[in-house]
This record gives structure tokens, C-alpha cells and sequence, in this order.
């Protein structure tokens, strides 16, 4: 059992963290702040899951449809580089977290292990689940951009850009993933029924992101990516 004190702190992170999310998701749904971009609207909640009340301004600040400071003679104000960067590697993370959640829960579930140790479950799973998610979340940012463009190519693009993004993103995860397993919680193992595992794999996700926003620089600079804002 991981100490009651880390427990408390996990509860408390995962509940703002949710809270940020469920905003959002009112904000967009409810409030009718509908996002230009569609699969944008998956993007925030899912990064506000990790990233919580910095997710939470970061959609306040830069994505918030109708914030009269974004507004430039009725047209949206141009971001700088720097913030669109971040989106797109926003954009990354959202797969790679939704698929790294999906993955560890059923790696949990089917109980795998080698010598005990989950984590070789776990990276294989977490980066299949996360690639596949990651590439169609890419390939639903690029298809309204590029109507006339044909599935296949879009689907190419859609690898081109991406891969390498969330393969930066996940090194930077199954880095922290192995610290958590192999030193913090070496024996026992931490396992996804604590909330203390989802509130160290939300530092995790927050690193996943810092090792991929470098990488993300080269590929829009490049003309691989294309920004998401």
C-alpha cells in the first residue's frame, strides 16, 4: 500500500484534474463554445486530465472561442509559435494518454506480468494503444484541413506527422514509469487500483509532454506537422 499521505495528495490531484476536465467539456458542450477544429474538443478534457488546472488555462487562454482579447477585427488573433507548438503536442498527448489508460487497464485486468513486474505489459501495450489513437486523432486534425486530399495520403500524413511525436511523448512516460516501478515502488508494486499510480503517472504524462515539445518544433518547422491552431 502506498503511504496515506500520498493517497491524499493522488485524491486530491485526480478529483481537480477531473473537475478541470468536466469544465471544459461544459464550456464546449454546454455553454456552446464549440471548438473550429472537432477533434479539439476531445483534445482538452483528455489534456486537463493530466495537466489539470494548467489544462484548464491553457483552454481558458488560448482555445476558448469568443474571448473578445482573441478576437482581431472579427477575425482570430494569430498565436505565437510557442503556444502553437504546445497545442500540437496537446494534441499528441490526448491519444497518448487516452491509450495509456486503456492499455493499463486491461494489462491489469488480464493480470500480466513477468517475474512479477507489469511494465514490459505495460510498454508494449500503453505505446500499441497509444500509437493507434494518436495516428487517428491525426488523421481526424488533418482531414478538415485537407478535404480534397485523398484517405490514403491523409492516413500517410497522419503517420508522417505523429509518429514521432508520440514516440518522443512516450519516452518520456515509460522513463518515469520505470522510476515508479523500479525505484519508488520496487517491492511491492504500484498498481492502477491506487489513485496514488494515476496521480504519479499524471507527473509522467506531464514529462511524456516536455520530451515531446521539442520534437514537435522540428516537425512543424519542417512542414511535417502542420499546427493545430
Amino acid at each position: 500500500m502506498p503511504p496515506q499521505w500520498l493517497e491524499t495528495l493522488a485524491w486530491i490531484s485526480l478529483g481537480v484534474a477531473f473537475l478541470c476536465a468536466i469544465i471544459i467539456l461544459w464550456d464546449i458542450f454546454v455553454a456552446g463554445n464549440r471548438q473550429p477544429m472537432g477533434v479539439m474538443e476531445a483534445v482538452w478534457p483528455i489534456t486537463a486530465l493530466y495537466l489539470g488546472p494548467l489544462g484548464l488555462w491553457a483552454y481558458w487562454h488560448w482555445a476558448r472561442v469568443g474571448r473578445p482579447e482573441e478576437q482581431d477585427q472579427g477575425e482570430p488573433r494569430p498565436k505565437p509559435f510557442p503556444v502553437k507548438v504546445a497545442i500540437g503536442v496537446s494534441h499528441c498527448g490526448a491519444g497518448c494518454t487516452l491509450g495509456d489508460i486503456i492499455a493499463t487497464w486491461i494489462v491489469f485486468a488480464l493480470g500480466l506480468t513477468i517475474a512479477g513486474l507489469a511494465l514490459p505489459y505495460e510498454y508494449v501495450f500503453d505505446f500499441t494503444f497509444a500509437f493507434l489513437l494518436g495516428i487517428v486523432f491525426q488523421f481526424f486534425a488533418i482531414r478538415p484541413m485537407r478535404p480534397e486530399m485523398p484517405l490514403g495520403q491523409v492516413l500517410k500524413k497522419a503517420l508522417k506527422a505523429d509518429t514521432l511525436s508520440l514516440t518522443a511523448f512516450e519516452v518520456g512516460l515509460f522513463g518515469w514509469m520505470a522510476i515508479m516501478q523500479l525505484v519508488l515502488f520496487k517491492n511491492p508494486h504500484l498498481s492502477p487500483e491506487h489513485a496514488s499510480y494515476w496521480f504519479l503517472m499524471q507527473i509522467g504524462m506531464a514529462i511524456g509532454f516536455m520530451t515531446s515539445y521539442p520534437v514537435n518544433i522540428w516537425l512543424i518547422r519542417r512542414g511535417i506537422k502542420e499546427t493545430m491552431a
